[in-house]
């Protein structure tokens, strides 16, 4: 070989030798992916990020894993992911708070949940009001009028302050002009425990967790927070039927990454999570806890995350509440 071939046969070497790295990131992923929810195993949110990731797993043929790191509302998930590298690789699965509300309502907060890269909504679970067996009320009508006459006689428990739970309950306060006591507890099943015993009254919180006591008449459902009737409780009125108009209240569960993330993986993911939710078997594992499938662009993720802090920062600065 003369010596100008010889020198052109290098120099292709060396830049395919830069070329195969850049190839090899283009392929998204290949790689472990972690999707950290910010609460404890076997919760709602849990759950459905798992059964995600199980089909995630089958379809990228790599390892995903869910990560949980409760605490401070959420915050401490949060913060981890606002640090990670913005790769696609570490992912945040999340409810309401640590997306939406945190950032209105806690004084100090150390990531800013704004500048997240929204990719999908995996699903949707609407809110109910629920009665406890100390309360005479059959219908929410007559418990408005009970509240109503009786000022601070009710008490309503909530997943904590700041939760979804407590917000939709301020929300109601406000709409009726009524006041009753607030119990927070630590997630919903202790709350749920000492409504059933008669120690708070009523509490608002998400279809999933309180169906299997409302049918075991352990608990009254007495309206949900829905434009139309829930399928898994249709004789159960929405709040518009059962006297207070166009009031809705419900939860979800959101897919974002760390600010800097590639569009390209966002819209990947979001691509292959709508294809999940959509799965007959995924349907069904959703329908058992009472969620609704969903599997939104990033594009309208954004908008949904935008319209859902506007919404509860009206409620937060009305009822004047801040968490350190």
């Amino acid at each position: 070989m003369n010596r100008p071939l010889t020198r052109i046969a290098l120099c292709a070497a060396a830049l395919l030798s830069f070329a195969l790295p850049g190839a090899a990131q283009e392929t998204y992923p290949n790689k472990l992916v972690t999707i950290v929810v910010p609460f404890p195993a076997a919760g709602t949110t849990d759950s459905i990020a798992r059964i995600v990731a199980d089909k995630l797993r089958v379809k990228f043929q790599q390892p995903v894993i869910v990560d949980n790191k409760p605490g401070a509302g959420g915050n401490i998930g949060g913060s981890h992911v606002a640090r990670a590298a913005p790769d696609g690789y570490t992912l945040f699965a999340s409810p309401p708070g640590p997306l939406a509300i945190n950032f209105n309502l806690y004084k100090s907060i150390n990531y800013d949940a704004r500048k997240f890269v929204p990719i999908t909504t995996i699903a949707n679970m609407p809110n109910v009001i629920v009665v406890g067996p100390s309360v005479k009320a059959r219908t929410l009508q007559e418990l408005i009028d009970y509240a109503k006459a009786n000022p601070g006689k009710l008490s309503f428990a909530s997943q904590g302050s700041g939760s979804t739970s407590h917000l939709t309950a301020l929300y109601f306060e406000n709409r009726l002009g009524i006041k009753m006591v607030h119990v927070p507890y630590r997630g919903s099943a202790p709350a749920l425990t000492d409504l059933m015993a008669g120690t708070v009254d009523l509490m608002f919180d998400n279809v999933t967790t309180t169906l299997p006591y409302h049918q075991s008449k352990r608990v009254r459902i007495l309206a949900s927070a829905t434009k139309t009737r829930v399928g898994s409780i249709p004789d159960v009125p929405t709040m518009h039927e059962a006297g207070v108009p166009n009031f809705e209240s419900g939860t979800w569960v959101t897919l974002a990454a760390p600010e800097g993330t590639p569009p390209a993986i966002a819209q990947t993911l979001a691509r292959e999570v709508a294809a999940i939710v959509k799965m007959p078997d995924v349907v069904k594992q959703f329908e058992t806890l009472g969620a609704d499938p969903v599997g939104s662009t990033p594009e309208a993720t954004g908008t949904m995350l935008r319209e859902e802090s506007a919404r509860w920062k009206k409620v937060i600065d009305t009822a004047k509440i801040t968490l350190d």
